[in-house]
């Protein structure tokens, strides 16, 4: 007998070992969770978000080492309704001058400054201390801006400008997070608890989930140092712990529950859960890594951030499934079983014998008429695929932030009174120190030069806003834009500055160089960025996959259909975030107000994200209908045993991903409900229609060449369950794959 593999081994050591391997799993997650937490958290600079002329720009800044301004925090005042008492107004901001100015971590209160309809006073104010972190200390400036707000009831006095907006922006977030925390939780024990009947078993994929997402926490912090750490690492560790924790958990306990039922003992069950259900896993997690590490080659800090912590967190929940895992089955025995929730558990019990008649009545078409439901599946998720040709890339900016916050109304009523405050572009100008008056009186010339030109903001009153650095070798100039940053009139207004207005201004003047920056320029960069990465990034995944695959299978064909169903579920979920999120018939239902385009990171990442993701209930449904050809089923049978021994599990955990994944869609901002709906979506969709209709329609008319080869992949002599490509016809003393998956009633009736 040959050696067995590292999963059955490492299963059997925690299985004989229960407490020893539970012990090291929860010091694992304390020292991972405790020492990331310690290390603090590297969050990237300048230089490691450089992409396009933006980039550039703002890395010459960075290199200026311009003096630290300070925040800026404003008080806004304007009439409830009809036209602005200026009288009132300046009374109101003497007030407000007054009461701010003791305020602890002010440094100064400035002239009020009048609209130029009259609509509005503004009074800026300098806060003290560290402008990073400003908005942790805008508390103070909003209650004595109420007690001004209460002395004048007759007029609407508000706290605005940076610090508060990030402020609210911190508070909105967080709510955020700990919302899809909350939720995440029991909705997905709710689901777990319908399908398993019992509250233990229901309960450990939840632990070993949330242990995961903790041990990858704390590794993420650790690994800033090297990548550094964006926003949004956090919520999609959690997003990806969860549902990557509960999947690879179901796949295993409910392996190991058959192989009970069927009468083996604790120890036994957890062997061949180990080299089933734990092969499967190793191969999902590594799909899922690999997919995760194409981010990489996107050459983007954002991206790599993103990749790093996902990698992580697969990592340890691949880890956890087959240390901690096989440990407390083992330990807990047929106490998995226990407590039972007694109508849910009768219920189950009840349903024993459908599962396989409704699904073999469902899979019918496809293995009857293959291959007319195969055209049929395939051309109408091309239709739903076809949006996606028209898909849209665009930075979400501050005016797609929620409108319920008071900040954000704020905002919304200062740029319209003060448009240089809305949208700017920042031009970055680097010149020997010889040439920095002549560079100060070009862009100062450039910006009157805009006087009267629609697609930009009027000056000032003090004129153009230039900033030079004081080694007098880096000048900056903000030149604002009237128009929302995704606006046309926007991209327009930069279009015009790159191509015309700057090149023209700096002209002549030796050793210049310049690049454009701000919302709008970002935007249209990070967009020519994706389009130019997303190839090398599929490529990249897909070429990997399939080797895995290949390799996995020992079959070529396997490999290209699982490329190919995995890129048709992708290209589906592109179309259906096309039509929801770039139309507006959506809004109210989700609640949300249409950007007219798809966040621009989005594609890139939800491409990766579902292509590993998928791959779960891939490997997991190939896999079953490999071990039944293996036995020598015909095909046709092999397809359906495959995929009706796993209905259970794998639709357990696409209901369980689908929910954790909507939950992210009732989310406040624009950039998680296109997540969270983008993919809910397409595991919906990889796991009805891909599974039940394509997969199965697609397998059928192959036959035996789902099984083909090259020679030097085929194996030799005993092959082991998943690593290779099937004999002609063994005979099902020979195999040693374990016996097909039993009905829920044999599973049920074993358990009690």
């Amino acid at each position: 007998m040959g050696k067995r593999p590292v999963t059955v081994r490492m299963a059997r050591w925690s299985a004989e070992h229960p407490w020893r391997a539970i012990a090291l799993w929860v010091v694992f997650v304390a020292v991972c969770f405790v020492g990331g937490n310690a290390a603090g958290t590297v969050e990237a600079t300048a230089q490691d978000d450089a992409i396009g002329e933006a980039g550039q720009a703002y890395v010459m800044i960075e290199d200026g080492k311009f003096a630290e301004e300070p925040a800026v925090d404003n008080v806004l005042i304007t009439a409830p309704s009809g036209k602005l008492s200026m009288e009132r107004a300046t009374t109101a901001a003497k007030d407000a001058a007054k009461a701010l100015g003791t305020v602890t971590g002010v440094a100064s209160v400035g002239e009020p400054i009048p609209a130029r309809d009259g609509s509005a006073l503004l009074v800026p104010i300098t806060m003290a201390g560290d402008p990073d972190t400003a908005s942790d200390r805008v508390e103070p400036l909003r209650a004595a801006t109420a007690s001004v707000q209460a002395a004048h009831p007759d007029l609407r006095i508000e706290e605005v400008g940076g610090p508060s907006i990030g402020k609210a922006l911190d508070d909105t977030l967080g709510k955020d997070f700990q919302k899809a925390e909350i939720l995440s939780l029991p909705v997905t024990l709710a689901i777990l608890i319908i399908a398993f009947g019992a509250l233990i078993a229901a309960g450990i994929p939840v632990l070993l989930a949330l242990t995961s997402v903790a041990a990858a926490m704390g590794l993420s912090t650790l690994a800033s140092h090297l990548v550094p750490m964006g926003d949004a690492t956090s919520s999609v560790i959690l997003l990806i712990g969860m549902a990557v924790g509960v999947d690879y958990s179901l796949f295993y306990v409910r392996r190991e529950r058959e192989e009970r039922a069927r009468g083996k003992g604790h120890v036994d069950a957890v062997e061949i859960a180990a080299e089933t259900s734990g092969h499967a896993v190793v191969v999902s997690g590594t799909a899922v890594i690999i997919a995760m590490a194409g981010l990489f080659l996107a050459g983007d800090s954002t991206f790599s951030s993103l990749a790093t912590g996902s990698i992580l967190v697969v990592a340890v929940a691949v880890i956890g499934s087959l240390t901690v895992l096989p440990a407390i089955l083992a330990k807990l025995g047929r106490w998995v079983d226990r407590p039972r929730v007694p109508l849910l558990w009768r219920l189950t019990a009840r349903r024993s014998g459908e599962p396989g008649r409704v699904w073999r009545k469902i899979l019918a078409p496809a293995l009857k008429k293959p291959a007319v439901t195969l055209v049929v599946s395939v051309l109408a998720l091309l239709a739903l695929a076809g949006p996606a040709i028209g898909m849209k890339l665009r930075f979400p900016g501050i005016e797609d932030l929620p409108r319920t916050t008071p900040a954000m109304q704020a905002y919304d009523r200062l740029t319209a009174a003060y448009p240089s405050n809305g949208t700017n572009h920042i031009v970055a100008v680097t010149a020997p120190a010889t040439s920095a008056d002549a560079v100060k009186a070009a862009l100062a010339s450039l910006a009157r030069g805009t006087e009267g030109n629609r697609l930009f903001a009027p000056l000032e009153a003090t004129g153009p806003d230039i900033d030079q650095s004081a080694s007098k070798t880096v000048t900056v100039l903000n030149l604002a834009t009237p128009f929302a940053t995704r606006s046309d009139e926007a991209t327009d207004s930069l279009h015009e500055l790159r191509q015309t207005l700057v090149p023209a201004a700096l002209d002549g003047i030796p050793g210049v160089k310049y690049a454009v920056a701000g919302g709008v320029a970002e935007n249209e960069d990070y967009a020519a960025h994706i389009w130019k990465t997303l190839p090398i990034v599929a490529g990249f995944v897909l070429v990997l996959t399939f080797l895995v695959m290949a390799w996995t299978f020992r079959s070529v064909v396997v490999a290209l259909t699982s490329i190919g169903l995995n890129l048709l579920s992708a290209a589906a979920a592109y179309g259906l975030l096309v039509l929801v999120f770039q139309n507006t018939w959506a809004e109210g239902l989700l609640g949300f107000t249409s950007t007219g385009a798809i966040v621009t990171w989005l594609p890139l990442f939800l491409f990766v994200v579902l292509f590993g993701l998928s791959m779960d209930y891939h490997v997991f449904v190939v896999s079953r209908i490999r071990e039944a050809v293996g036995r020598g089923v015909p095909t046709r049978e092999a397809v359906a045993d495959g995929i009706v021994g796993s209905a259970g599990v794998v639709s357990s955990a696409a209901i369980v991903m689908v929910a954790v994944f909507s939950i992210f869609a009732t989310l406040s901002t624009i950039d998680m409900k296109q997540l969270g709906i983008g993919l809910a979506a397409a595991i919906l969709l990889d796991a009805t229609i891909i599974r039940a209709v394509v997969l199965p329609s697609l397998m059928t008319l192959l036959g035996a060449a789902n099984w083909w080869a090259p020679r030097f992949m085929r194996p030799r002599g005993r092959h082991a369950l998943h690593g290779s490509s099937p004999s002609p016809a063994p005979s099902p003393s020979s195999s040693p794959a374990p016996s097909p998956s039993s009905s829920p009633a044999t599973e049920l009736a074993g358990t009690r």
